[in-house]
């Protein structure tokens, strides 16, 4: 069942124009004349709540739900995404009639999007399917970058270019694959790496870098790296262990989707760290 805090019914576009706001007693539903926003919250008893169809276009506000369920925002997008969007597939395949809803729940960070039929209320999730895609990313046991370079025992030079760069397995670069059910609610995620993010360790700013790195030949003699590279100014000798240490954090972007009835999608975040060293020393100079 359904308890919902003040929601708007799911208006024809014609109308949108003339509905100013729709706000829940928590502040959480705000809407304006661009949008239809419904406030949901999920709830096992709902006096005077009958079938769904009972419940179609009802604009009337019950009271507030336990604090232990989820609240949520159902957003209409305007204008309605293209044909090959999984929630619009999923729509085709239940008719058609209906449109697709970006749902944001606060308690939860929870955001993505999902298809509803026209005149159905939106239902918060009694299981939020971000909590299972993360139990996916769980499985997956990600892991920091596998740094390549600096290598572990090399050393380099001041003012000549180091490449960085790292090597792609499935825990700690991606693509990786995972699916997980609770409550009857089952999610496959995929998961990869969009950046890294290349602390030195000589107090310069971090080195930001949206692939692996070329790995470096002897034939590309001094050149710079093309995609990520960092030339030490100074030598690691007053450094502990006369190193310079180190940090890469991947940023691994995960997209979920739930398998089922509804084609719900959504993407989140998650951050791994490794550590490396780097033994930088001056050019000696015979005479």
């Amino acid at each position: 069942m359904l308890r919902r805090a003040a929601a708007i019914a799911l208006l024809p576009a014609s109308v949108l124009a003339t509905v100013a706001h729709g706000e829940s007693s928590g502040g959480i539903c705000n809407g304006t004349s661009m949008y239809v926003k419904v406030c949901a919250t999920a709830s096992d008893n709902v006096p005077g709540m009958g079938s769904s169809d009972d419940r179609k276009g009802s604009a009337s506000a019950s009271s507030a739900a336990g604090s232990g369920t989820p609240k949520c925002t159902y957003e209409k997008v305007i204008p309605q995404p293209p044909p090959e969007n999984l929630a619009m597939q999923d729509g085709k395949r239940h008719g058609g009639k209906g449109a697709v809803y970006r749902v944001w729940c606060p308690d939860t960070g929870r955001f993505g999007v999902v298809w509803i039929p026209d005149s159905t209320v939106p239902r918060a999730p009694a299981i939020d399917p971000e909590t299972v895609a993360r139990r996916a990313v769980d499985a997956m046991k990600l892991m920091g970058p596998k740094v390549a370079s600096p290598r572990e025992g090399g050393k380099y030079v001041v003012g000549m270019p180091m490449w960085m760069w790292v090597d792609q397995t499935p825990t700690t670069y991606g693509p990786n694959r995972a699916t997980a059910s609770a409550g009857g609610v089952t999610v496959t995620a995929t998961a990869e790496v969009s950046s890294i993010s290349w602390e030195m360790g000589d107090g310069t700013a971090a080195v930001v870098c949206k692939g692996t790195g070329a790995k470096y030949t002897p034939s590309m003699g001094m050149a710079q790296s093309p995609d990520c590279g960092h030339v030490y100014g100074r030598a690691s000798i007053a450094e502990a262990g006369g190193k310079f240490h180190g940090t890469a954090t991947a940023t691994w972007t995960v997209n979920w989707q739930v398998t089922g009835d509804r084609a719900e999608t959504g993407s989140l975040t998650e951050v791994r760290q490794s550590r490396f060293t780097a033994e930088v020393g001056e050019v000696q100079v015979l005479n």
